[in-house]
């Protein structure tokens, strides 16, 4: 099986949209035993960038054919929907169903949840720089909900990691209260750059448009990831921990009810 034209990630240009149509263009087992489907276009966001998948329901329109979409990978730009259909008796219906209308619904309360955690990591990301250490480099970040944190390249010194821990906790929650917009936009390079405070990360190649999120009056950063509409959406944000090891700071860190 092979698919060469990528995915169109709708969910890139309309971040909150949780209901849409797309046309099915393959369907298939992997060698794997996982079931997939592949689709001109998207709103499910695949796992990446530290943010877990999306899951919901993909709907033959017209038919009573609900597929669940259990996770969802991509792989070369194109996007793979693994799940299983809720009636597998009507299976051959979707291995004949290429160019067939389907409807996406996205598991919202999921979606809102993660994307909660993965703007409460760039969120600290600006508050880190707020307290004073702006010398830590962003590394990656872990957006799950079993135990979410941000990493960054460099230390604290051991005496002053409680009082950062303190202070980085107040910071982000003052910025919570405030609140702000949180956008989403695909951009020309040097555009993006002067939006990200004048610089882009070595990854992000030279006349390239890359996706950039900006958090409220924040410098904004490259990201591929869904997020909140509002900084106030995420409610609040405890500090479990900071710790320094091996030249890296790890920010571990969990989102209010």
């Amino acid at each position: 099986m092979e698919v060469t034209t990528p995915t169109k990630l709708e969910y890139y240009d309309q971040m909150f949209k949780l209901q849409s149509k797309a046309t099915l263009v393959h369907y298939f087992k992997g060698d794997d035993g996982r079931k997939a489907l592949i689709l001109d276009n998207t709103i499910f966001h695949p796992q990446g960038g530290g943010q877990p998948s999306d899951t919901g329901f993909v709907c033959v329109t017209n038919s009573n054919l609900r597929f669940c979409v259990q996770d969802v990978r991509s792989k070369d730009g194109v996007v793979f929907h693994y799940g299983v259909p809720v009636d597998s008796t009507m299976e051959s219906e979707l291995e004949q169903g290429k160019g067939k209308e389907v409807i996406l619904q996205v598991d919202e309360p999921r979606r809102r949840l993660n994307s909660r955690l993965h703007s409460a990591g760039h969120l600290l990301d600006v508050c880190i720089r707020n307290v004073g250490l702006g010398h830590l480099e962003p590394g990656k970040g872990y957006h799950f909900p079993d135990a979410p944190f941000v990493e960054y390249k460099g230390t604290v010194p051991p005496n002053e990691l409680q009082n950062k821990k303190r202070e980085i906790e107040m910071e982000v929650n003052t910025l919570i209260s405030k609140g702000g917009k949180v956008y989403a936009a695909v951009l020309p390079y040097e555009e993006a750059a002067e939006l990200c405070g004048g610089s882009l990360p070595d990854y992000i190649s030279p006349g390239s448009n890359p996706r950039i999120i900006k958090v409220g009056d924040n410098p904004g950063c490259p990201c591929g990831g869904t997020h909140v509409s509002d900084i106030s959406e995420i409610i609040s944000i405890k500090v479990s921990q900071i710790r320094t090891k091996k030249g890296m700071t790890k920010v571990s860190y969990t989102i209010g009810a």
